[in-house]
């Protein structure tokens, strides 16, 4: 009877190790654009602050009819931010930088922006278009996600024609916006 308690708690004890083994799935996010879908998987492990802080904007709604405000080829396209009258929206409390946490600044990443302050960061987001390790230095710019679907839709806004509106340069000609944002997990 005791082999059988024994080999019944062994069973269970190796079950609940495998199960805490088994990593989590990573959250994925369809950014519906204008230009065609972009799905971006997060990384929890290495940046929950910015991925819990991204999904609480894409839970919300926030980034549904927001633009990309900034396009530099060879750089990055950028957005979250403002709306299609380039009027800036009211965004939550600014979150810890999270830059050094193993994640770097290479192509189809995604990234948190933020002013010159290191824990400015907000809704905006950029997606690199070319590996950018010089923001990995100093305090750098926290990467939280990647693309994967979807980087030719991402290069396609990257070489938008571009003009100054209200005061920014960079902005594309022609509105590039996200339609509509929302887990797909």
């Amino acid at each position: 009877m005791l082999k059988k308690i024994a080999l019944a708690a062994g069973s269970v004890l190796f079950a609940a190790n495998l199960m805490a083994a088994t990593p989590a799935k990573a959250p994925h996010v369809l950014l519906d654009t204008t230009n065609g879908q972009i799905e971006i998987e997060l990384d929890p492990v290495k940046a929950p602050i910015s991925t819990r802080n991204f999904l609480e904007y894409v839970d919300s709604g926030f980034y549904n009819n927001t633009i990309f405000h900034r396009v530099i080829p060879g750089f990055m396209v950028q957005g979250g931010g403002f709306t299609q009258a380039m009027q800036q929206k009211e965004t939550k409390d600014p979150i810890k930088n999270e830059h050094n946490n193993g994640l770097v600044n290479v192509r189809g990443t995604l990234s948190m922006a933020r002013t010159s302050v290191p824990d400015s960061a907000t809704s905006q987001f950029f997606i690199n278009v070319k590996d950018n390790d010089f923001l990995d230095q100093g305090d750098g710019y926290a990467v939280f996600g990647k693309v994967v679907k979807g980087m030719d839709v991402v290069d396609i806004i990257v070489n938008s024609p571009i003009t100054v509106r209200n005061g920014m340069k960079d902005v594309p000609a022609d509105p590039v916006f996200i339609k509509s944002a929302k887990r797909i997990d």
